[in-house]
């Protein structure tokens, strides 16, 4: 049981973390509390893990062969990495630390990586953030001003917008969940100590645990400091962000919800004019970024190193 501690700690860091990526624009436009944020997405996290996580496992499973050892060196190293982005209030891609990690170990440890999968991941965090931000600029541009110019004003009309919202962002929940539980658990799947419902259940839980407890402070990054939005701009985003991780979640390549979501901002940034932007922290999410995977990888090899001779398996 204490070899699942490290997956239990990156699924916590992963909730942390990314909580902020499904309702950190509500919480952020005061469409909907910080409490009821959390359980919201907490509870429909845990739900989309269970009920679409599968295909992701299989993704993941099949990057580099794994055993108890480096699963465990893996998760932890991820775990790490993402923990130390979130105390820092930074949204970071828990996709590209689990990869990282996963490279780390197999490269000192002599297994093979498939590259042409690893090529498929990658390619996948660059078009999610990249296919938010289109579509969220595309969607502010051509339907605010046709929604605002002939509901603007009606109670009505900003009620649904502020529904939608937390609708959305329910959405959002589920798809992060099943979307993001196979960077948790997937490589103790891998290495066959874990069947996939129970990898679910596990990674879902302490997605669950880290929303609850530790999302605050990169939901107020997300939601408040990286451009300010009214209640239809934050609908848009989050819609866009969560078709993102929708789609991906379908076709089994676990993205990225902080970049889609800061894509997404970003999009409808452009949109009100690229100063609204706030550009220093905008840098500092995509140095995060940058350094998520290598920080990890390194982690990942450095315990392998360390621990891979005195664990089992």
């Amino acid at each position: 049981m204490w070899t699942l501690f490290p997956a239990i700690l990156m699924g916590w860091s992963l909730g942390a973390n990314d909580a902020a990526n499904v309702f950190g624009l509500a919480v952020g436009v005061r469409a909907v509390r910080y409490l009821v944020a959390i359980s919201l997405t907490a509870a429909f996290a845990l739900l989309g893990a269970y009920l679409g996580g599968a295909q992701g496992m299989a993704t993941y499973s099949s990057v580099a062969a794994q055993s108890l050892a480096s699963s465990f060196c893996v998760a932890l190293a991820a775990g790490l990495a993402v923990a130390g982005m979130t105390w820092r209030g930074l949204p970071v891609s828990t996709t590209q630390a689990a990869v990282g990690a996963i490279i780390g170990v197999a490269l000192v440890s002599g297994r093979p990586v498939q590259w042409g999968i690893l090529g498929k991941i990658v390619i996948s965090w660059v078009a999610s953030p990249l296919g938010a931000l289109a579509v969220a600029y595309l969607a502010h541009r051509f339907l605010s001003p046709l929604l605002e110019s002939r509901l603007g004003g009606v109670l009505l009309y900003d009620r649904m917008v502020r529904y939608g919202i937390v609708g959305i962002g329910i959405w959002g929940a589920y798809a992060l969940g099943a979307n993001n539980v196979a960077n948790v658990t997937g490589v103790y799947v891998g290495a066959g100590l874990l069947s996939v419902p129970m990898a679910t259940l596990i990674g879902g839980g302490s997605i669950a645990l880290g929303v609850l407890t530790f999302s605050r402070r990169v939901m107020e990054t997300v939601g408040e400091r990286l451009v300010p939005l009214g209640p239809l701009p934050a609908l848009l985003a989050v819609a866009a962000q969560a078709a993102s991780l929708q789609l991906f979640a379908v076709l089994g390549v676990p993205v990225s919800a902080s970049q889609a979501v800061v894509g997404a901002v970003v999009g409808i940034g452009l949109v009100k004019g690229v100063e609204t932007v706030n550009r220093r922290q905008l840098l500092g999410i995509a140095l995060g970024w940058a350094l998520t995977p290598t920080l990890s990888g390194l982690v990942g090899a450095l315990l392998w190193l360390v621990l891979g001779n005195l664990l089992p398996g």
